[in-house]
């Protein structure tokens, strides 16, 4: 049986992810390795991540990248340049992104030069994953709304109206995106955002047996 390994939001975290992926004993080929978004802001080493994350997904077919509400506000940034866009994605950590990419702060008007490598890859994060037991999701599922109709916004951004519902998805739901001081694990629902950032450990549960990994 394949065993899969899901990571949560990293924020720019670097040393903790190194250290995580030098416990987990995944075994490339055999086993998944899902991340569940929010590589980037709020941390110190964005970029080192990327690279990190990026060179994993060469070498090994099995690594599966899901988009988070923070790579969603850069690319909104990046293609409808404007103050909200900017206002937006700078309030909320993409500051220190900025400073990653080697800016002093971040620019008023142009935007920030990431290299093409970089934007490919957050242009190819998927908004979900499903196995025919998990569905994997940055932030979460409107409860009673389809899988293929769930509105992106909701996949990356819902919180409450998601976390506090028993509803039955089909699937277990495992997800990032709100933090906790410790892994959720429900019988709908497992989420696996520690807060790494704010001081929190991150996390990685591995499925089926949920077996919880932390840094």
């Amino acid at each position: 049986m394949e065993r899969i390994f899901a990571i949560g939001d990293i924020h720019g975290c670097f040393d903790k992810l190194e250290k995580l992926m030098g416990i987990i004993p995944l075994e490339y080929g055999n086993d998944r390795l899902v991340f569940i978004g929010d590589y980037i802001d709020r941390g110190p080493r964005s970029r080192d991540v990327v690279d990190f994350v990026i060179d994993i997904r060469k070498r090994f077919e099995k690594v599966t990248c899901l988009l988070g509400n923070h790579e969603s506000m850069l690319l909104q940034y990046l293609d409808r340049p404007g103050s909200e866009t900017r206002s937006l994605y700078f309030l909320n950590g993409g500051d220190a992104t900025a400073t990653s990419y080697g800016y002093c702060e971040p620019p008023e008007e142009d935007m920030i030069d990431i290299p093409t490598e970089h934007l490919d890859f957050f242009r190819s994060l998927l908004p979900f994953y499903e196995t025919p037991d998990y569905i994997f999701v940055h932030a979460g599922l409107r409860p009673g709304v389809p899988l293929c109709e769930q509105n992106l916004d909701d996949l990356v951004w819902i919180r409450h109206e998601f976390i506090y519902s028993d509803f039955d998805f089909g699937k277990t739901v495992v997800f990032g995106h709100t933090p906790f001081s410790s892994p959720l694990i429900e019988g709908n629902k497992i989420g696996i955002d520690t807060g790494a950032v704010y001081g929190g450990s991150l996390t990685c549960v591995e499925l089926p047996s949920k077996t919880i990994y932390e840094v």
